[in-house]
């Protein structure tokens, strides 16, 4: 008999998914898999694979305790343009008052420019050794 998933050939005791391992039972086999946090429902369409949208429906949709609070830590969204990190903690720009990842934290990377002046305290410093020329 041939197995409508993998399509090999199998005998009648082997025939059924789980007695020969099927590796693409997954597209035949339309049950719906339930969340283990939430024991909720998760939607799979025919094809996709249970496990990864279980996965996804925990890092995102889950409303049980532990999901919840893995999500809410990291929320401090970096401001530096393109950069997607988020880190636990408010990192904010004495200069600009923005807030940014622990990569981007000091004004020289991400380019502060809070009005133009100085871009940290040691260009103040520095600035403030400069002699002034007269006239």
């Amino acid at each position: 008999m041939k197995c409508d998933a993998c399509q090999e050939i199998f005998c009648k005791d082997h025939i059924t998914y789980a007695n020969h391992k099927c590796t693409s039972s997954y597209k035949k086999d339309v049950q719906v898999p339930v969340c283990p946090l939430c024991n909720t429902p998760v939607p799979v369409k025919r094809g996709e694979m249970p496990d990864i949208k279980v996965g996804e429906h925990i890092d995102r949709d889950c409303k049980s305790d532990p999901a919840q609070r893995k999500r809410k830590i990291f929320t401090n969204k970096c401001s530096k343009g393109g950069c997607k990190q988020k880190e636990m903690i408010r990192v904010t720009c004495d200069e600009c008052h923005l807030n940014y990842c622990l990569k981007h934290r000091h004004p020289l990377d991400h380019d502060c420019n809070p009005n133009s002046k100085p871009v940290s305290r040691s260009g103040l410093v520095l600035l403030s050794r400069v002699p002034t020329c007269p006239g």
